[in-house]
């Protein structure tokens, strides 16, 4: 059964009654907001954006140095972008998967992945030291073939997992149906460590009452608006105020940057994203997945999908929609045609669910890059640093990025640091007019790559041939 079934905007019976807001974020236990930046101040840091980023930043300063004077700035509340929109899969790479660590990082790679897994064994402790009720599961993911090209990739996934550590099972269709069932499913891969699923949104918060805690102060409706080098400090600017900070990092994802570098390597990029209602005891047990695992496809434009802590199916992914000249904001909060085609495929995946109502749809903003994965910089002679591109997989590598651009800011000279992937940048995307049609040229020959056995056209093979290809 194919899941590129044609675009419609026609609205699907199971979204009647959906609401337009991020399901994570919908929650009486969101914090209430921190009074904004009314008045100058001076800070030892200040960092911009109440993100996975900017808190992970926030609470190891004052963890390095408690007399550390931390200031954040948030343009809105804490998790509203993209770290209270994702959704809610957490994996030790730091390279956004093993192939495209193979691809670009290969000399230290073995580095990286042991970084990475310590990394995240860290967050987790986090998580349980500070009675953070993040609903970690580290139940493991399952990528399916569901087109007869992509199982073959998946073994070759597999073998090259397998020979950096990773615990994976390949599954014929009557395997990997017996843990998920889908009529779609040809294969798949199960790997069973390595990360989970997680409330992205309770992490957040969580590591927001830890900063706090720990004497930060938090100004959330205080969008920075300038920065300026006086010397000795740099000038942060808002709405309400200013602080003049010895150092400054930026955790801004994929909102636009205050730094030219920052906007030359980013794409702003729109993820949509539906979650059901509760499923049943009886609608559950008709698909299984007892073991919750976080699924994806192996198509280049791919979907994920996991259970949500009471069991609802949050499904997203597919279409990575760029807005002419990088836009961002409300207005592209929701999508009826991508929302509209996500549904069709939640009910193609699993039929059986049918008439199953959807209570949740929203898009988000990922922070892409031409490698796929976070880089750094520094500016001001070196006294603003930041961490970006983590293209949605930041969840875990935040926690890294933070750690590394705190060291960039002191001048550590330190494993991390001395890292190529630290130290190197990725190639800059198009400025407009030509980024739109480069980025919705590559969409589309994606697609016609799914549709053609995996084959890629000349458009692909060109951008693999200068180390822009990517193919999930």
């Amino acid at each position: 059964m194919s899941l590129r079934s044609p675009s419609s905007t026609a609205a699907h019976p199971a979204l009647i009654d959906a609401v337009a807001r991020p399901f994570w974020l919908d929650s009486p236990d969101a914090p209430l907001p921190a009074p904004a930046l009314t008045a100058p101040t001076t800070a030892d840091l200040v960092i911009v954006g109440a993100g996975f980023t900017g808190l992970w930043a926030a609470v190891q300063a004052k963890q390095d140095d408690p007399g550390r004077d931390v200031v954040v700035l948030e343009a809105n509340c804490a998790a509203f972008g993209a770290s209270g929109r994702n959704g809610g899969f957490v994996e030790a790479s730091l390279t956004h998967g093993i192939l495209n660590g193979v691809a670009r990082f290969e000399d230290e790679l073995e580095t990286l992945e042991r970084i990475g897994e310590q990394n995240l064994a860290d967050l987790v402790a986090t998580l349980e030291n500070h009675a953070i009720d993040a609903r970690y599961e580290a139940s493991g993911s399952i990528t399916v073939a569901t087109a007869p090209h992509q199982l073959a990739e998946l073994e070759e996934a597999a073998a090259v997992q397998r020979r950096y550590g990773a615990d994976v099972e390949v599954l014929d269709g009557a395997a990997v149906r017996a843990l998920v069932d889908s009529p779609t499913y040809l294969g798949g891969i199960w790997q069973k460590g390595g990360g989970g699923i997680v409330d992205p949104a309770r992490i957040a918060w969580g590591l927001r009452r830890v900063a706090l805690e720990l004497g930060v102060r938090i100004h959330d409706h205080s969008p920075v608006q300038s920065l300026r080098d006086e010397g000795d400090r740099v000038v942060v600017g808002c709405p309400g105020g200013q602080v003049r900070a010895r150092r400054v990092l930026l955790g801004t994802g994929g909102y636009p940057g205050l730094l030219a570098p920052i906007n030359r390597t980013i794409a702003p990029v729109y993820d949509y994203v539906i979650v059901t209602e509760p499923l049943s005891a009886s609608q559950l047990a008709g698909i299984g997945w007892s073991g919750r695992q976080g699924l994806s496809d192996g198509g280049n434009r791919f979907h994920y999908y996991r259970l949500t802590p009471d069991n609802r199916i949050l499904f997203g992914g597919y279409e990575a929609v760029y807005y002419f000249g990088g836009g961002v904001g409300p207005h592209h909060d929701q999508n009826a045609e991508v929302i509209a085609t996500l549904t069709r495929h939640l009910f193609e995946t699993f039929p059986q669910l049918e008439g199953v109502r959807i209570t949740h749809t929203w898009g988000g903003v990922i922070d892409t890059c031409s490698r796929f994965c976070v880089s750094f910089g520094t500016a001001h002679a070196g006294k603003t640093a930041y961490a970006v591109g983590y293209t949605g997989l930041g969840v875990a590598a935040t926690r890294f990025g933070a750690r590394v651009a705190l060291d960039l800011l002191d001048g550590a000279d330190t494993e991390f640091t001395r890292l190529r992937l630290v130290r190197t940048r990725p190639l800059p995307f198009p400025p407009e007019p030509l980024r739109w049609p480069v980025i919705t040229a590559t969409r589309r020959a994606l697609g016609r790559a799914d549709q053609n056995g995996g084959r890629r056209g000349p458009w692909l093979r060109l951008l693999d041939g200068v180390g822009l290809g990517f193919d999930s």
